[in-house]
C-alpha cells in the first residue's frame, strides 16, 4: 500500500497525503484527486497502480482543512457529507494542495493531474490553471459546468454512458468544446466504474481506461519504457 506521509501547502496548512513511488528512474509525477468521499483506500491503490506502471504519484486528502482524516461511506450518506465536505473549503485551497503535491515530485518528471468524480472536476480545474504536461480525467463530474475553463495540456477522460452524474448530452458537449480532448465512453459504464469498493465497478472497463491512460501518457510525455 502507497506510504501516509505530510505536506506543506503555500499558505501553511498541513495535510496527509498517499504517496507511491516506482522502482527505478520514474517516468513523471502524478498528482491523484479523490471522489467526494475523501482519501478512501482506493485512492491509496491508484497510487500503488501509478508507481507499478513507472509513475510516482501522490494524493491529497482534501478534506483535511475541515477535518483531519474524514473519509465518507459509500452510497448516498457518505455523499452528502463529502459534498458538505467540498461546500467548505474552496478553489484556492484545493488548487494550493495540488501544487504542494506537484512540488513534492519535482525531479520525478513530467507533471501530471488525474482524478476521480469530483476529483476529476478539480483536475479539470488545475489542468486549466496550473502547469501539467497532461491531465488523466476519470469520470469529472462537474466538468460540464466549467466549459469556461480548457486545459493547457493533452487530456484524456473516461466516462460511462449510463453515468448517472454525467450523462452522455453532457459528456458531448465536453467533447464540442474541447476538440484536442481523447474522449472515450465505455458502453454500459456507470459512474464510478472505475472503483473496486462501488457498485458501478466494472473490471472490464476498468482495465481498458487504465491502459489507455498509461499509454496515453507513455506516448504524450514520450517515456516509454
Amino acid at each position: 500500500m502507497a506510504t501516509t506521509i505530510t505536506l506543506q501547502s503555500a499558505d501553511g496548512h498541513r495535510f496527509e497525503a498517499y504517496r507511491g513511488d516506482p522502482v527505478g528512474t520514474p517516468k513523471g509525477g502524478v498528482v491523484v484527486l479523490h471522489a467526494i468521499y475523501g482519501l478512501t483506500t482506493h485512492i491509496g491503490g491508484v497510487c500503488d497502480q501509478w508507481a507499478a506502471a513507472g509513475y510516482a504519484a501522490v494524493a491529497p486528502a482534501l478534506f483535511d482543512r475541515v477535518g483531519k482524516g474524514l473519509v465518507h461511506p459509500y452510497g448516498a450518506v457518505g455523499g452528502d457529507a463529502g459534498r458538505k465536505c467540498f461546500a467548505a473549503t474552496n478553489e484556492a485551497n484545493i488548487l494550493a494542495e495540488i501544487a504542494a503535491c506537484a512540488d513534492a515530485m519535482k525531479g520525478c518528471g513530467p507533471s501530471v493531474v488525474s482524478g476521480y468524480c469530483t476529483g476529476g472536476t478539480w483536475a479539470w480545474v488545475a489542468a486549466a490553471k496550473q502547469r501539467f504536461d497532461a491531465q488523466v480525467n476519470f469520470y469529472g463530474s462537474h466538468v460540464a459546468a466549467k466549459l469556461d475553463l480548457h486545459p493547457r495540456c493533452p487530456t484524456v477522460m473516461h466516462y460511462g454512458d449510463k453515468d448517472h452524474v454525467v450523462p452522455v448530452p453532457d459528456i458531448e458537449r465536453i467533447r464540442t468544446a474541447n476538440p484536442s480532448a481523447l474522449i472515450h465512453v465505455y458502453p454500459g459504464g456507470g459512474h464510478a466504474f472505475f472503483n473496486p469498493e462501488q457498485e458501478n465497478y466494472d473490471a472490464a472497463h476498468a482495465a481498458l481506461s487504465w491502459q489507455r491512460s498509461v499509454a496515453f501518457l507513455d506516448e504524450t510525455l514520450g517515456r516509454s519504457s
